[in-house]
């Protein structure tokens, strides 16, 4: 029995380190090779294993890729339970608004990881990743659920419980395990499934045949991986051209700008000259004014005196 669940949890570990376009042929292809070697037990469970949403699959890699942002993600958040049950107000701020920050960070890089992977997810689907993030930091079953690396649903912080945490996780066994690098994973389950090949190691069409479907997965990913690329480059070369047109639209406008303050200079500048003009004009004015003042009070002055002298 205890061979049976390695080779099952082995098989399992595989499976949920596969890309998701990889997952439902990997795993039926598993469940016939099964039952040609007369594992039925085995078998049966394999058959039923959930292929994981977008989000389980995010947090799953983010598991196995990068396990010491989520060691601290989890970690953070057993401090926070402990501070809740202690009731330390301060430190529970102060932790909540790390848990903020650091769940937000670690979710961007979940969809850098997966955009790495050759897959592209969308706003909503790192939201839920955030989502489940969350709910392992405040619940001790989301926490092992997440550490399993087997998640086939996304978990929220709101709805936690044992049953439904256990429903997320592709087979409640995982529960009290941790997901193990990829790489041990791959050679942990090689090792573990030694009646699998139905066909002898010696048969050379069988090596062909494996050689021929491990080419069209590693062509199939390679695809996706250059599909997602693609898809980016494109998105920047959109924004880039509306960032173009939009300059050169300000460019435009600012041009007219410029040119419509340069007719109001022209305007202003006649304008100066006719008021210079008018200037000139009206001090010569004055100046003829002021001597005609001059000579009128130089006459009154005359008359003045003239009447004087009559007087006495």
């Amino acid at each position: 029995m205890a061979q049976t669940d390695d080779a099952f949890t082995a098989l399992a570990e595989e499976l949920y380190g596969l890309a998701p376009g990889d997952f439902t042929d990997a795993r039926n292809g598993y469940v016939k090779e099964l039952k040609a070697a007369g594992d039925t037990e085995t078998s049966d469970r394999v058959k039923v294993l959930k292929k994981p949403s977008a989000a389980a699959w995010v947090v799953n890699m983010l598991v196995r890729h990068q396990a010491e942002e989520m060691t601290q993600v989890l970690d953070l958040g057993a401090s926070l339970r402990a501070a809740q049950a202690d009731l330390d107000g301060e430190a529970l701020r102060e932790l909540a608004k790390q848990r903020r920050r650091l769940v937000s960070a670690v979710a961007g890089k979940g969809r850098k990881l997966a955009r790495e992977l050759g897959q592209k997810v969308s706003e909503s689907v790192i939201r839920q990743v955030e989502d489940t993030l969350h709910a392992a930091m405040i619940d001790t079953d989301a926490e092992a659920a997440v550490r399993t690396g087997m998640l086939v649903d996304p978990l929220s912080p709101t709805g936690a419980g044992s049953l439904k945490v256990a429903s997320a996780v592709a087979d409640h066994t995982a529960l009290g395990r941790s997901a193990r690098p990829l790489s041990e994973v791959t050679t942990s389950a090689k090792d573990r499934r030694p009646g699998l090949s139905v066909v002898p190691d010696h048969d050379p069409a069988a090596r062909r045949r494996e050689e021929r479907r491990e080419a069209r997965t590693a062509a199939k990913q390679a695809l996706r991986s250059a599909e997602a690329d693609l898809a980016v480059a494109r998105k920047e070369l959109k924004q880039r051209d509306k960032r173009v047109s939009d300059l050169q639209a300000a460019t435009l406008q600012v041009n007219g700008e410029i040119e419509e303050l340069r007719r109001s200079i022209d305007e202003h500048e006649t304008r100066l000259e006719r008021l210079d003009e008018q200037a000139a004009t009206a001090a010569e004015d004055r100046d003829e004014s002021a001597e005609d003042v001059a000579l009128a009070e130089s006459a009154v002055a005359d008359a003045q005196a003239e009447l004087d002298g009559l007087s006495e």
